[in-house]
């Protein structure tokens, strides 16, 4: 006897349950509820429409309910909201928004992908403004773009730093409007740990977008929004890209199992408290596993492998390694690429992980070849293990392979020494014979084996403050275009002559441009009898990318003479 299997939405959950369900089962009975008017639609590509990258917003639907017919066999019932599960009845309630009529479909085995709606705090006054929008669907995106292109918009304020709110400030940004970020964290993309954020925050600055960080949303007007600290910023639209809460009612009112997360409880096969409902996608609790505790985790990449291992345990097909998940993302920021997978320093600290990080910043490819350009890239790394716990990468090229690489060796379970020897690609016009990743292993085992010290980017102010012996190993026309106010310039091609004026009965700070030619110094200070030397992790660069914005939006005293990004 042939199944009947019904999916609650759609997108790459449930689609992809559905269409994985119909490769194993040509006789079952597939039916998809959408409660919108689309089933299938690429919704991490929405704000692209904003910009034109994306020209016509039919491009966004990805299969209608005639393809999913056609070449599936497979029912997708859209504009259907499903109000119920009747799990004494096997049944669920569905309500027509085009007829406003109610019905009941019985199934054999039940799929939920409700997926997560946008926060919208109602604490917040205008919040329900006509000019207030959110980005979930297609809809929604088609709303906002006709709103701000044919009213005469001129100021939009995003509110929010997360992927979509970033995503969104700078497709309206390219579109050529003036756009203001909101953010309540001190900076954007959380994900990534506070000197890496800075990176994106001089890159959106620069794009002419008005960031504001450490503050929030407290009113919407017509024309303006107000902050937590009374700063008025003109705005005629507004996009709320605050968080996203799972969309749970359903199966809370159906006496589902609800997790700790406040999302749908799941076990390791996708199963809820019922044995024959499934759920996937934004609205279940994962295992994180490398914290080893559940989370959630609103990625497109997960949704579908849960829907075909959900939908592989349901024909018993087989039993589902569920390895958890380690949150591996990325993000495009105008001529900015950044991805980051596994925890950032913040997290493994509160965690309680004992740890360390290295900070490098490599070509993207050899030198000599056309578009080469610095990868900023950070590890981070348990010890005394040497277990990797993750990374982050921003730059021009390709940061999204280094951080697969890591995250692979994440998912392994590898270590720096693995890291160390991994076998990868090599061209110039690619990458460099010794990759970021393998680098920042060999720099870090260094750093785990007491090869020699470094300090961060983050504590450089102190130092100049305390007016710690710094020494700048670049050379002089380096050092004349833009140093650090205390720093004695030594370059590297002259030290070995100048050793007296480098002292041994205090602690000594040495940097460069990227940190390359300052650890070979450090290196040989040490090896002439020098306890007591430092290299300082970024470097130049570095410093000058973690203190420019916040030196430009505070108004502090500069640690440097001149910033240098080249």
């Amino acid at each position: 006897m042939s199944k009947k299997i019904l999916i609650v939405g759609g997108v790459a959950g449930g689609a992809s349950a559905a269409t994985r369900l119909r490769r194993l089962d040509e006789n079952a009975e597939i039916i998809i509820f959408e409660k919108g008017p689309h089933v299938s639609f690429s919704n991490c590509s929405l704000p692209y429409h904003l910009s034109g990258i994306i020209e016509n917003e039919e491009s966004l639907v990805m299969v209608n309910p005639e393809t999913f017919k056609e070449r599936y066999n497979i029912e997708a019932r859209i504009n259907q909201e499903v109000m119920k599960i009747n799990r004494d009845r096997k049944t669920i309630t569905v309500m027509d928004a085009i007829t406003g009529t109610a019905y009941e479909e019985a199934y054999d085995k039940l799929l939920l992908s409700p997926g997560a709606s946008p926060i919208r705090p109602s604490s917040i006054e205008g919040i329900n403004n006509a000019n207030v929008f959110t980005v979930r669907n297609v809809d929604d995106i088609s709303q906002l773009n006709t709103y701000v292109k044919q009213k005469g918009i001129q100021d939009v304020a995003v509110v929010g730093g997360g992927f979509v709110g970033v995503e969104v400030a700078e497709n309206l940004r390219l579109a050529g409007f003036g756009v203001s970020l909101i953010e309540y964290a001190n900076q954007v993309m959380t994900t990534f740990d506070y000197d890496m954020a800075q990176i994106m925050h001089k890159e959106m600055a620069d794009q002419g977008v008005n960031l504001v960080v450490n503050d929030g949303l407290a009113y919407i007007g017509d024309r303006f929004i107000k902050t937590h600290s009374g700063e008025v910023i003109g705005a005629q639209a507004v996009v709320l890209a605050i968080g996203v809460k799972p969309e749970t009612s359903l199966a809370e009112d159906a006496g589902l199992e609800i997790g700790v997360t406040g999302a749908i409880k799941v076990d390791h096969n996708y199963l809820t408290s019922d044995k024959d409902i499934y759920a996937v996608g934004d609205a279940i609790e994962v295992h994180h596993r490398i914290l080893n505790k559940p989370t959630r985790l609103a990625l497109a990449g997960p949704a579908q492998k849960q829907a075909r291992a959900a939908a592989d345990h349901i024909y018993n097909i087989s039993k589902n390694r569920n390895l958890g998940v380690i949150g591996s993302s990325s993000v495009h920021l105008f001529d900015l690429n950044a991805a980051t997978t596994g925890l950032n320093a913040r997290m493994a600290d509160s965690a309680g992980f004992t740890y360390d990080s290295v900070y490098i910043m490599p070509a993207d490819k050899v030198g000599l070849m056309p578009n080469s350009n610095v990868l900023h890239f950070k590890l981070v790394y348990e010890t005394p293990t040497g277990r990797i716990l993750g990374a982050q990468a921003i730059g021009k090229g390709n940061v999204d392979k280094r951080i697969d690489i890591v995250a692979t060796m994440i998912t392994m379970n590898g270590t720096l020494e693995d890291l160390k020897d991994v076998e990868l690609t090599y061209s110039p016009m690619l990458g460099t014979a010794k990759d970021a990743v393998n680098l920042a292993a060999l720099v870090a085992l260094n750093q785990l084996n007491g090869m020699y010290k470094e300090v961060k980017v983050t504590e450089v102010r102190d130092l100049v403050e305390q007016n710690a012996c710094i020494i700048d190993a670049r050379e002089q026309n380096e050092f004349h275009a833009g140093h650090l106010k205390n720093a004695k310039n030594i370059p590297l091609s002259e030290f070995r002559n100048r050793l007296d004026e480098i002292p041994k009965d205090e602690q000594v700070y040495v940097h460069c441009r990227s940190g390359q030619r300052s650890y070979n110094m450090v290196m040989a200070l040490q090896n002439l009898g020098y306890t007591n030397v430092w290299n300082i992790a970024g470097s130049y660069l570095g410093i000058s990318l973690y203190e420019y914005y916040n030196d430009a939006v505070s108004g502090r005293e500069k640690i440097v003479t001149e910033y240098n990004f080249s």
